[in-house]
């Protein structure tokens, strides 16, 4: 099926054939050779310059240990709204083809009411979830985040302590540099756009799940910020853990396949396929 004809709708089927067919038809005959609905995963766009960094990425970083990779706080912001992304389109693709090329929607912009978030992760652990109105500036990253939550790991680890950020602005600040030199906390090399490569992805994924899932959801920014700083805390610990402890085979994914998105299927939960298809009965 060509990538254009993915998200194909029933009404110019029947126009082109001159047919009139039911969509559970439809449903049937492509669940037959192995196509079912879903929801297209949203990426940011990437670049040639992107998919060579995170290859020399990956190579650099594939024969890490699990004890190196267990001193490593891999962390990330992410918005969160009270509006859908939905947009109820579906495409009809095979299984384990989630994140090929042609099965991505890309995007750069957040819609509706929504609140910035920022999260750390580290085997065994996870910082407080960081929940902010508005943008988040340099000197804010300084006093909230560094201060009150990345000195705090550094300082139970010692100098074994590596922090990854995502390379946003306010994290390449001066201010910053200075503050993380000053704290001897190591901070690892990081190319942009690298979504597939961190481990706090999936959580904002889980994250982005449960809180909609909620009876009843939130339905004001109080509710939404009350709702994400529960559910923070209450993500299995175990779940967390297997995100880190897959590095290496995200890292030998992006080997094997340059230039594409490379999220492992054994990181996409069981329960993901149940909930597409409630996406699928809801449509």
């Amino acid at each position: 099926m060509k990538q254009a004809e993915h998200s194909l709708s029933l009404r110019p089927v029947s126009s082109a054939t001159g047919t009139t067919i039911s969509r559970q038809t439809v449903y049937r005959r492509l669940g037959q050779i192995g196509l079912y609905a879903r929801k297209p995963v949203r990426c940011v766009p990437l670049t040639a310059t992107h998919c060579r960094l995170q290859l020399a990425w990956s190579r650099t970083h594939v024969l890490c240990t699990t004890q190196q990779w267990a001193c490593v706080m891999f962390s990330d912001e992410s918005r969160f709204s009270l509006q859908s992304d939905s947009r109820r389109t579906f495409i009809w693709r095979d299984l384990g083809t989630r994140y090929h090329q042609e099965n991505i929607i890309e995007r750069q912009h957040y819609g509706g009411a929504d609140v910035l978030v920022w999260g750390g992760i580290i085997l065994g652990s996870r910082t407080e979830l960081h929940v902010q109105i508005g943008t988040m500036t340099s000197q804010i990253y300084l006093d909230v985040i560094l201060e009150q939550h990345v000195r705090f790991f550094r300082g139970a680890m010692s100098a074994q302590f590596v922090f990854m950020d995502y390379n946003a602005r306010p994290h390449r600040a001066n201010i910053v540099s200075e503050c993380l030199q000053s704290e001897d906390i190591t901070r690892m090399d990081w190319s942009a756009f690298s979504s597939d490569l961190n481990s706090v992805e999936h959580v904002w994924d889980m994250l982005g799940r449960r809180v909609p899932a909620r009876q009843p959801p939130p339905t004001c920014l109080p509710e939404l910020r009350r709702a994400l700083l529960f559910e923070w805390c209450n993500i299995p610990q175990d779940q967390i853990d297997n995100l880190i402890l897959s590095m290496p085979r995200r890292c030998t994914d992006c080997i094997a396949s340059p230039g594409r998105r490379n999220l492992m299927q054994l990181l996409i939960f069981p329960f993901l396929m149940f909930l597409d298809c409630i996406f699928m009965r809801d449509y």
